[in-house]
């Protein structure tokens, strides 16, 4: 929803957008404006996603035919794709090849013209050699397991995969048959950082940044009427004014920072999380943290926060910051916490994931989430969202749903602070975020700006005529605490908004230690 800004203010417009049906529009609304340059980095941009503005359709059908249309117009795009480890994370290693292969075909189509630079960037850092050497065993039987998908197909259709995943090829031998073996004795590269921001510039004068990057899976509406696995509840922004030239500096930088050559440039208002790798490595797991902008800016207005801090996150496993909220709570207590959650990670909900990872997580999320609840007490909130409906399809497990209703996965990442400042961003409230991943953010301090986050990101969850005190920022937790009572004892057809309560015993009962593995995998 745009707001008109008089001629004295010099911060432009900030648009807020809530889910991909809003968001997705106005990217590709910015792609089509834009007259000289984009520049660019996502986690995920996959060019078969389906256009859904009415000037997008007027182009073609998919990203690749806007994508092209914009190339022919002499605009010249900077893209950085995330590239993943190609054992660990494989599907997300060929996914993003498959992308950077589609992005270079419809420059292709564009012409001889076209001015695209498209990069598949792995984040340099490795885990140390003793941990390379501990993990051995399990990188073998991964790419054992990787040969055997592989060598189930066709061998013009394995040659076509192998294409979409380079980082394979020194891991893998091609036998005479062409079918393929894991190499047997060759250490193996852990890539335990990934560049996890979504932003892009236009012109040099309109940053679009926030948490959602672009595929049909991470399309959703504000009503969140899809099946439970195919919701997706993201917050994005689009701004204007100076933090664009600081965006724009991050996104010139920030590969030679993480490969060490060069230290972050200085910014006010745009929040980073980087790290680099490491010169030595023996022992160590992850990357060397150069930036903390993200973990500094949330500790600092937590402590400043006096009456409500709002937070939606996909994540809440970070113990420091939990330790952080417990001395800010001990301190005040006046100061309340409203906390919005999915009730259950992606990969438990949705692929029943039950390895020792998913386990670690969900054991540090629910010691981060009982630190609060004793901490603050009655002042406290924290929530999951499911949709108004029972959940009629059968399945296996039962972390798809809550409280007999398919879920609404939560991978917003908002920060609002009683109602005088904001942080929107792609990190999530976990070591990995705010310590070892590529991550990037901005801090609203604006009255108007952080008014219309407040009615918009809260809004989001209540019914349509929820009652100031929802808003308050003295009474809100106990007014949310309330609805979600009663939407618990109610039919899901009968529930009021989306809110319920989060069951951190359920996380609990899943979740499990994983005695030296750092804070940060999680």
């Amino acid at each position: 929803m745009r707001r008109q800004v008089s001629g004295d203010d010099r911060r432009a417009s900030t648009q807020v957008f809530i889910t991909g049906s809003e968001a997705y529009p106005e990217l590709e609304r910015a792609f089509l404006a834009a007259e000289t340059e984009i520049h660019a980095s996502f986690r995920i941009f996959d060019p078969r996603t389906r256009l859904r503005s009415a000037e997008g359709l007027a182009v073609g059908e998919s990203w690749s035919d806007l994508i092209a249309h914009v190339l022919q117009k002499g605009v010249a795009i900077r893209m950085i794709l995330s590239d993943f480890d190609p054992v660990g994370r494989s599907a997300l290693h060929r996914g993003t090849w498959r992308s950077v292969r589609l992005w270079k075909a419809a420059a292709a189509s564009a012409g001889p013209d076209a001015r695209l630079e498209i990069h598949a960037a792995m984040h340099p850092a490795q885990s140390g050699t003793l941990v390379r050497m501990a993990f051995w065993w399990k990188a073998k039987r991964k790419t054992d397991r990787i040969c055997a998908w592989l060598n189930e197909m066709p061998e013009a259709e394995r040659h076509e995969v192998l294409e979409d995943m380079p980082g394979l090829s020194d891991r893998i031998v091609t036998l005479a048959d062409g079918r393929c073996r894991a190499r047997r004795f060759l250490l193996p590269h852990l890539f335990p950082a990934t560049h996890h921001q979504k932003l892009a510039v236009f012109d040099r004068r309109k940053l679009y940044i926030g948490g959602l990057d672009l595929d049909e899976r991470r399309y959703d509406t504000p009503n969140h009427d899809r099946p439970g696995d195919q919701t997706w509840h993201d917050v994005q922004m689009m701004m204007e004014g100076p933090v664009v030239t600081e965006a724009q500096a991050h996104l010139d930088s920030f590969l030679d920072v993480v490969e060490g050559k060069n230290p972050p440039a200085k910014a006010r208002r745009f929040l980073r999380t980087l790290s680099r790798r490491r010169r030595i490595a023996l022992w160590h797991y992850g990357p060397k943290p150069v930036a903390h902008e993200l973990r500094q800016a949330h500790e600092a207005l937590c402590s400043r926060a006096q009456n409500l801090i709002y937070l939606e996150t996909q994540f809440f496993r970070d113990l420091s910051l939990a330790r952080h909220l417990v001395r800010a709570a001990e301190r005040n207590p006046q100061l309340g916490l409203i906390l919005i959650l999915p009730a259950a990670p992606e990969d438990v909900a949705f692929d029943n994931r039950a390895g020792i990872d998913a386990r670690f997580g969900e054991y540090q999320q629910a010691r981060a989430l009982r630190m609060l609840r004793k901490a603050f007490g009655a002042r406290i909130f924290i929530g999951g969202a499911a949709q108004p409906r029972s959940m009629t399809r059968q399945t296996s497990h039962d972390r798809d749903r809550l409280q007999g209703a398919p879920l609404i996965y939560i991978h917003a990442k908002v920060s609002i602070f009683d109602d005088v400042s904001a942080i929107v961003s792609s990190a999530n409230l976990n070591g990995r975020s705010l310590s070892w991943d590529t991550e990037a953010g901005v801090y609203l301090n604006s009255a108007r700006d952080v008014a219309e986050l407040r009615r918009r990101a809260m809004g989001h969850w209540l019914p349509a005529d929820a009652a100031p005190a929802f808003f308050d920022v003295s009474g809100a937790p106990a007014a949310w605490a309330a609805l979600a009572r009663e939407n618990h004892r109610a039919a899901p057809e009968n529930r009021r908004g989306f809110i319920l309560p989060y069951d951190i015993t359920v996380a609990e009962d899943f979740g499990q230690n994983a005695p030296g593995v750092p804070d940060e995998m999680m």
